[in-house]
């Protein structure tokens, strides 16, 4: 995506899949590539980044059908290359796409089908027209640089292309699912002068570049949020409303919304799921939410010791999905009557830092990973919490527990504070380790092995003397603070 800046427009995030297609671009022999992402993530706006229109044909199918998005393939072709070129003398897909792969000029040169899925009424019908550029593929590849990319936002469709016994299978050279942004890049789009309010920013609107664009960072934060979310009118609001109705391949979209909407308030097994929405716990269930996860909307949560057979729950994964599910679905009645900046500090302003805290977990968890190399941290075989029972069932919550993949155990706590944490924090979380292994949890006792590592999140920093004391007993001890998390 691209984001103001002093000297213009400059891209975020996406230089490594731009250096990886340009280099198929360059690589003398034809290549196949496949992204894929969910709307509104940056996939046309990246492959634009890429290549100009005097290296790259780019076309763009449309929600209509197959036999008019060819036609006008055709036509477009023909003004991009200034050959003349007859709709009607390419009746069918394997045409079209020997057509394109006799292209001479230029080189190396670059053909963009987005929304590759249009092509097709169906999976079944897109199945065909993948066959058809199989054939052709086989038959007329040139024996130069030429790259063609298919682009697609209905992920499961586009992603089968690849799968085994697909037609394509084992032709793509680049296969590349590109996600939103994490909570820095995020800043990048939204670059708050406060470091608190870049992390409320990505709590509230997510790392949807889309939603990120309307942001005005020179405009107060709670402004904003009244302005784009709260409003009746807010344009980040209303895309993501409709978001879900946007989602080709989704049939009954509002089954879907209920899912969405139970998991928002709590219902996070499915058979809650189920009793709230009113459908049935069967298989149908399990795959519209499957679907939602697979999108992006929905996560799977687990506690590190679960085993396989344990009931999953879930929790809402996309940010500006879980802010609307909090604060303006439950209050549509309300929003119309009030003003939007005056519901934000009676209603919102009191939950938002209660709100903010859960999203800072994840956030805590990105940035450990964005510090790792430069700072030598150690890798992070999987990124896990815990919520549970001590023996005397007294409840148990672990913010983080994460397995090493040098076989020791990192656990710690992340706090969304204002004023510095004292030791008190370091000592809770030994006491609640210790309980845990007490009550025969198997991580608790390695996470009070010597070699343990304890890490501490604290967005409003530690007091004085904090990692001296929580390092006494010789135990690694990682402190990291907003100022770290942001750290350039």
């Amino acid at each position: 995506m691209m984001a103001p800046g002093r000297s213009g427009l400059r891209l975020i995030d996406r230089d490594v899949e731009i250096r990886e297609l340009r280099a198929l671009a360059d690589v003398g022999e034809p290549r196949l590539a496949l992204l894929t992402g969910r709307r509104r993530v940056g996939k046309t706006y990246l492959l634009r980044a890429a290549w100009d229109e005097h290296v790259a044909f780019f076309f763009t199918a449309a929600r209509t059908s197959p036999e008019l998005n060819r036609r006008q393939l055709l036509v477009d072709l023909a003004r991009w290359s200034g050959e003349r070129i007859e709709p009607d003398d390419h009746p069918t897909w394997r045409s079209v796409f020997r057509l394109l792969l006799d292209l001479r000029v230029p080189e190396p040169l670059v053909v963009v089908i987005d929304e590759f899925q249009y092509l097709a009424d169906d999976e079944r019908g897109l199945a065909i027209v993948a066959s058809e550029l199989n054939a052709a593929w086989e038959q007329r590849r040139p024996p130069r640089s030429f790259l063609l990319v298919l682009a697609g936002s209905v992920v499961h469709t586009m992603e089968a292309l690849a799968g085994g016994g697909a037609p394509l299978y084992g032709r793509f050279h680049w296969h590349h699912r590109l996600e939103p942004f994490d909570y820095w890049h995020a800043a990048a789009m939204a670059p708050f002068d406060v470091l608190r309010e870049r992390v409320e920013a990505y709590a509230t609107f997510g790392g949807t570049p889309r939603y990120l664009a309307a942001v005005d960072p020179t405009a107060a934060f709670a402004e904003n949020v009244a302005r784009l979310s709260l409003s009746p009118r807010g344009e980040v609001r209303n895309l993501v409303e409709t978001s879900l109705d946007q989602e080709d391949g989704l049939r009954e979209v509002a089954k879907y919304r209920a899912i969405v909407r139970a998991v928002a308030t709590g219902q996070t097994r499915r058979n809650e799921i189920a009793q709230r929405t009113g459908l049935a716990n069967d298989t149908g269930l399990r795959d519209k939410i499957a679907r939602l996860v697979d999108l992006g909307y929905l996560a799977p949560r687990a506690n590190v010791d679960d085993h396989a057979n344990a009931a999953v729950t879930y929790a809402v994964a996309d940010p500006a999905v879980r802010f609307h599910q909090r604060f303006v679905e439950p209050n549509l009645a309300r929003l119309e009557r009030e003003d939007p900046l005056e519901f934000w500090a009676t209603h919102v302003e009191p939950r938002f830092a209660a709100f903010v805290g859960t999203e800072f977990e994840r956030i805590a968890t990105q940035g450990f990973e964005r510090l790792r190399r430069p700072r030598g941290y150690p890798l992070v075989e999987r990124w896990g919490r815990w919520e549970g029972r001590d023996r005397n069932r007294a409840p148990l919550e672990i913010d983080i527990v994460a397995p090493l993949v040098d076989g020791r155990v990192m656990t710690g706590a992340v706090k969304w504070n204002v004023e510095p944490i004292g030791v008190d924090v370091h000592f809770h979380h030994l006491s609640m380790l210790e309980r845990a292994a007490d009550a025969g949890r198997s991580w608790a006792h390695a996470a009070r092995a010597p070699d343990a590592l304890l890490l501490y999140v604290a967005a409003g920093g530690f007091e004085a003397g904090f990692i001296e004391v929580a390092g006494r007993d010789g135990r690694t001890v990682i402190a990291l603070t907003l100022d770290d998390l942001f750290d350039t």
